[in-house]
């Protein structure tokens, strides 16, 4: 059966007010909680409900609606699965923007959490919902925008478009597949694939790891070789397996892209396949997103995350929010004092520490100068040069003989 909308209130209860009232540094729930019905409208929503299957077994769907919305807060607090599960419980603030205040149960199990991420990623509605929160923020001016796009993208909840070798993106292609194959015949996608893979005579691609089932040195050439020779055999398998369902073009599909990978990077020319030397043209590294190349999408959009370091450069001077790591400048190259002194008779001494207006290029931090006796200064104390040292230093700052 299809997931329903998620109509949650609109307008606040006294307990949410009180809540709302509480809460001073983590104003992402309260914008949240306010703008919810606007982020979740029912075209929205419809388009979200798109990525289940309709159908008559198991148990009405939670409304994805409601997912996406714990997804943005996880992506943005950067907590666990299971912390989310807990936070649903045990805090008020994601209590107050998933309507579910005072709740003695999670609305959700982590495993309806996880499986909504992965459909999300795959159908790319990961993009459409962080695009649509970020412009929401914008438009309300509720919440940072910059802030929170920086959060959002460099958030490592979105790796289901990593980038694979040969081996790992061949072996997901096929996984997928099967996966499509055993939502069809009525089984849970995680544990109809093994049932599916045991009916076409690849057992190995169920489990979480490819490599791990392959079992082989991977530091040995000849190993390598075979491995890749019989997953390419995988291919032929699941191919002739997903010929027999003639309706399941998204399995088609995912052959497809196995057949691409097998195509860009394997030669078989020789008496056995071997990996091609060099990198082939527009080579696809991804199976989940089939744009990404290396480091870009396109000329303009590039796909890879920003890294702390990027989010520092695209947030400013954002408010450090609660339960993310500060960041902070890295650290710079000491400088020492002594190429001011270039030309100044003697070698130099620093003496005590004196009061009074001193020229900027002749301060320098505690922790690059030392103090007497070779002891540090204290944390935040500036060190100057006496008075008998500036003898040789004109109003432009220059040292002269």
């Amino acid at each position: 059966m299809r997931p329903v909308v998620w109509r949650p209130a609109v307008e606040p209860s006294p307990a949410e007010q009180a809540v709302i009232r509480a809460v001073r540094r983590a104003r992402l729930f309260v914008f949240l909680r306010e703008h919810r019905h606007e982020l979740f409208d029912e075209e929205f929503q419809a388009e979200l409900a798109k990525t289940y299957v309709d159908s008559p077994k198991g148990q009405p769907p939670v409304p994805p609606a409601r997912l996406a919305l714990a997804t943005i807060l996880q992506a943005y607090t950067g907590v666990s699965d299971d912390e989310v599960i807990e936070a649903t419980v045990m805090d008020r603030r994601w209590q107050l923007a998933l309507d579910c205040l005072d709740a003695g149960q999670p609305p959700f199990s982590k495993g309806t959490l996880v499986g909504f991420r992965q459909r999300l990623i795959r159908q790319n509605l990961d993009r459409a919902l962080v695009e649509r929160t970020v412009a929401l923020a914008a438009a309300t001016k509720g919440f940072g925008a910059r802030a929170l796009r920086a959060a959002l993208d460099s958030s490592p909840l979105w790796g289901a478009g990593k980038v694979e070798d040969t081996i790992n993106l061949v072996g997901h292609a096929l996984r997928r597949a099967l996966g499509v194959i055993a939502v069809s015949q009525g089984w849970g996608q995680a544990a109809g694939t093994a049932v599916v893979a045991a009916q076409a005579g690849v057992p190995q691609l169920a489990a979480s790891s490819l490599k791990a089932a392959l079992d082989r040195d991977w530091d040995d050439p000849a190993a390598r070789d075979d491995a890749l020779a019989q997953v390419l055999g995988f291919l032929d398998r699941v191919e002739a397996f997903v010929a027999g369902y003639a309706g399941e073009q998204t399995a088609a599909a995912a052959v497809a892209t196995a057949r691409q990978v097998r195509d860009q990077d394997v030669d078989l020319t020789g008496p056995a396949p071997a990996l091609r030397q060099g990198v082939a043209k527009d080579r696809r590294i991804s199976v989940e997103d089939g744009q990404m190349r290396h480091g870009r999408k396109s000329r303009s959009h590039r796909c890879h995350r920003r890294g702390p370091g990027r989010r520092r450069q695209d947030a400013g001077r954002a408010a450090h929010r609660p339960g993310l790591p500060v960041l902070v400048p890295g650290p710079r190259p000491r400088r020492r004092p002594g190429h001011l002194l270039q030309g100044v008779a003697g070698p130099q001494r620093l003496g005590p520490v004196r009061q009074g207006p001193v020229h900027p290029r002749l301060r320098r931090r505690a922790a690059d100068l030392p103090g007497r006796g070779g002891h540090a200064l204290r944390a935040g104390q500036d060190r100057a040069l006496p008075e008998s040292h500036l003898c040789g230093l004109s109003a432009a700052g220059t040292l002269h003989h």
